[in-house]
């Protein structure tokens, strides 16, 4: 069964920061890419930051480069995302999602979770 599980959301003043934890099947993990969306109430889902897996490659949505890293722990099937700098335009749910093939359109993963809250105060 594909499954992912969010974690790690919360209430933070600007400047903060969070770690987002999301853990996931073997099924799931054996995806090769695994990645963050966001989405803020009226905008549109927003990707975040992806790894493929065996690669080690990263990447990055403008807006967050330099302040949040993604990683995996393939041992736990978790993958994070580190948050740091946080800004209050980062407000938003953040979903966790995993696909065979990278891409920055969240209309091509298959797999979701259901998402945690991220407040940031400014």
């Amino acid at each position: 069964q594909v499954q992912l599980v969010e974690s790690g959301g919360g209430l933070v003043q600007a400047g903060g920061s969070l770690r987002l934890s999301c853990a996931g099947s073997e099924l799931t993990f054996s995806n090769n890419v695994l990645a963050w969306f966001r989405q803020a109430p009226g905008k549109e889902r927003e990707f975040v930051a992806g790894t493929r897996r065996g690669f080690g490659s990263t990447f990055y949505g403008d807006s967050v480069v330099g302040r949040f890293t993604i990683s995996v722990d393939n041992a736990r099937n978790t993958v994070y995302l580190q948050m740091n700098s946080l800004k209050s335009e980062d407000t938003a749910i953040y979903y966790c999602a995993a696909s065979p093939v990278f891409t920055r359109d969240s209309g091509m993963y298959r797999y979701w979770g259901q998402g945690t809250q991220v407040t940031v105060s400014s």
